[in-house]
């Protein structure tokens, strides 16, 4: 799988499970609503340092962002 859509799935799973919305995730992480919700379409390429900040923001480590489950 590609990195960008492995990141970008796991960060909405995340978000669904404790920010309804991306637009509250946006507000929390202080990345745009457009940001996240290119990244989660799998069309941002972010950075360890993007990766690291929406962790904090969904209340998780940075590696579960980058961690592929059984289906990847």
């Amino acid at each position: 799988m590609d990195m960008r859509q492995l990141v970008g799935r796991n960060v909405q799973t995340f978000r669904q499970k404790k920010h309804p919305t991306q637009e509250q995730l946006a507000e929390i992480s202080g990345f745009s609503q457009q940001y996240i919700s290119g990244l989660e379409k799998g069309r941002r390429n972010p950075t360890i340092l993007t990766i690291y900040e929406l962790a904090q923001a969904v209340g998780v480590s940075h590696m579960e962002l980058v961690r592929p489950d059984k289906q990847a």
